[in-house]
């Protein structure tokens, strides 16, 4: 085991202390990827090449839409923490499911929350509902970045013991070096998926097939995440599942699995559709 490791930033998670009110680095990475995902996605209904004739939501239903994905994303996320990771320490502390404060969000979670925000304001608005999910696949990594990077700030959901010259000792994780997963995720699931998904819909045209871009995010994220899940540190509480299989896996492997589904059927569809004309 190497004695080296690079010294963890002293950064403190909490960005401004007010008397009892607390600003965090947490609650400014979310409200940082919410709103450069809206910025983004009024750009892309702007200069994105849609199918001749598709709907493409409006500026104003776009604006409307960042309240109902908070929504989702927040109380999603933390609920499918709650239910997934923990939920024996939950049901006797009930309390405790509300203080997202002390940390404890789950992206599967968050992504089930905005999917239901997505279906519930599409059919709102009679807007087409593949579509709007395509369009979140191409901003959610924005999301994603400065989500891994508050992991990391808060020295949470660290990596496994390494000798890797860029391994940091972690407040939290004791005194040997580990992995620092949470940059991992940040560059596969952040920087490297959202240039993919930029690729995909400007020079392979994916928005002119309904849920080929939504596919493509699903399995882009499920890939990544079970890569990384190797690097890191499953929840205490929950371990591993035949040696090596994490939580996360179990919850990416449906993701790579639906979002090939749906990548073939939107495909097939457009080919069919194409035929016909």
């Amino acid at each position: 085991m190497s004695l080296f490791a690079l010294p963890f930033p002293s950064i403190d998670p909490v960005l401004l202390e007010l008397g009892p009110l607390q600003i965090r680095w947490y609650a400014l990475a979310y409200i940082a990827g919410i709103l450069l995902a809206w910025y983004y996605m009024k750009r892309l209904t702007r200069l994105a090449p849609f199918a001749k004739g598709a709907p493409v939501p409006s500026a104003k239903d776009i604006d409307d839409f960042v309240t109902w994905a908070a929504l989702g994303i927040v109380l999603g996320g933390r609920l499918g923490y709650v239910l997934f990771y923990n939920l024996p320490y939950y049901l006797q502390n009930p309390s405790e499911i509300l203080a997202v404060w002390h940390g404890g969000m789950s992206f599967h979670g968050g992504l089930l929350g905005l999917s239901l925000a997505i279906i519930l304001y599409a059919r709102s608005r009679k807007l087409s509902t593949l579509g709007f999910f395509d369009l979140i696949a191409c901003v959610a990594p924005i999301g994603l970045f400065f989500g891994r990077l508050a992991n990391f700030i808060n020295s949470e959901l660290w990596g496994r013991v390494t000798d890797v010259p860029w391994a940091f000792v972690f407040p939290t994780g004791g005194p040997l070096p580990r992995h620092p997963s949470q940059l991992y995720e940040a560059a596969l699931e952040g920087i490297l998926l959202f240039f993919v998904m930029r690729v995909l819909v400007y020079k392979y045209k994916f928005l002119q097939k309904p849920g080929a871009a939504a596919g493509a995010f699903a399995i882009g994220y499920g890939l990544s995440r079970i890569f990384v899940e190797f690097f890191r540190v499953p929840d205490a509480q929950i371990g591993y599942f035949a040696g090596f299989i994490t939580m996360g896996m179990v919850l990416s492997l449906p993701m790579v699995l639906a979002g090939a589904g749906l990548v073939f059927w939107a495909f097939n569809k457009a080919n069919k559709e194409g035929a016909t004309k």
